[in-house]
C-alpha cells in the first residue's frame, strides 16, 4: 500500500460474515486506510450509526462507499442510507438499476440525488451498471447520469462487470474527468459465462485476486487516473480459505502489489 497514489478501500463485499462496525475494525488491523460498509435494512439502526462512527473515529479510517439500494424491488432504503452517510461523511451512495424500467430508475436516482444535496452535501450518489440487471452497461449508465444531470452524481465502474458487459478500458478513457468518481476492482477470467445466472453466480462468489485472473485491470486504472479503488473480492473460495476475515482482508491488500497504482 505504501506509495500509492490513490485512497484503496475494502469493499464491504470481501467482509460480509461481520458487521458493518466490525468491517472498520477489520480494515484497520489488515493495513486499509478506508472501508466500504453494508447497510442491511433489516438490521441496521441509529445504534449501528453511533457505532460505525465510534470505530472510524478510533481508527481513522475513511468510509468511501456505502451500499446498496438496488432499484425495481419494492420500497428501498435509500433516505435512511443517505441520513447514514452524512452521520459518518461517507463519500459515495452506490446505486443499481435491479430490474427497474430506465424510466424508474432515472426518477428514483434523481430523487436521490435531490436527497443527497440537502441531508448529505459531502456525498455522491453513483450508479453502478450490472450486465443482469436493466441497466447493463457503461453507457446506459452514463445516459441516465446526464439525464438526471445533478451535480452531485456519477457512474460506478466494476471491473468485472465492464469486461462482462462487453466494455473496454478505451471506453472509459473517452468520458470527461469526474463522470467516473471511483472504481470496484476484481479480476477474473477474459471470457465469462453467458447465462444471467450464471454471471450473478460469478459476481457474488467467483471473483479473483488482482493477478489471477485476466481483465486489463492497469488499463483501466490508467483510464481513470487517481480515483480511489474498492477492491471487490467476493469469493467463495476466498471465504473458506481464509475464515478469519482480518487475514481475508490482508490478503486481498497484498493482492493490490501486482497493479500500477
Amino acid at each position: 500500500m505504501h506509495g500509492m497514489d490513490r485512497l484503496a478501500s475494502l469493499a464491504a463485499g470481501c467482509v460480509l460474515d461481520v458487521g458493518p462496525a466490525e468491517a472498520v475494525d477489520v480494515a484497520a488491523a489488515s493495513g486499509w486506510p478506508a472501508v466500504g460498509l453494508w447497510f442491511d435494512p433489516a438490521t441496521w439502526t441509529d445504534a449501528t450509526t453511533v457505532e460505525v462512527r465510534h470505530r472510524l473515529d478510533a481508527t481513522g479510517l475513511v468510509a468511501l462507499d456505502i451500499e446498496p439500494v438496488i432499484l425495481g424491488r419494492g420500497a428501498d432504503a435509500g433516505e435512511r442510507m443517505i441520513a447514514a452517510a452524512a452521520a459518518l461523511d461517507v463519500r459515495f451512495l452506490l446505486v443499481a438499476s435491479g430490474p427497474a424500467e430506465r424510466g424508474e430508475v432515472v426518477d428514483r436516482f434523481a430523487e436521490l440525488c435531490g436527497e443527497a444535496a440537502t441531508v448529505a452535501p459531502g456525498l455522491t450518489v453513483v450508479l453502478e451498471f450490472l450486465p443482469i440487471f436493466s441497466i447493463g452497461s457503461l453507457g446506459g449508465a452514463v445516459e441516465v447520469v446526464r439525464e438526471v444531470g445533478a451535480p452531485n452524481s456519477g457512474v460506478l465502474v466494476d471491473t468485472l462487470h465492464l469486461a462482462r458487459s462487453g466494455g473496454t478500458a478505451a471506453d472509459l478513457s473517452a468520458l470527461p474527468p469526474g463522470v467516473v468518481p471511483y472504481l470496484q476492482l476484481a479480476d477474473a477470467p477474459a471470457v465469462g459465462p453467458a447465462d444471467p445466472v450464471a454471471l450473478r453466480e460469478e459476481a457474488l462468489h467467483g471473483r479473483l485476486l488482482p493477478g489471477e485472473g485476466d481483465l486489463p485491470l492497469d488499463a483501466v486504472l490508467a483510464a481513470a487516473p487517481g480515483v480511489p479503488v474498492s477492491v471487490e473480492l467476493r469469493s467463495r473460495a476466498l471465504m473458506e480459505g481464509y475464515p478469519d476475515p482480518v487475514e481475508r482482508a490482508r490478503v486481498i491488500r497484498r493482492s493490490l502489489s501486482s497493479l500500477a497504482l
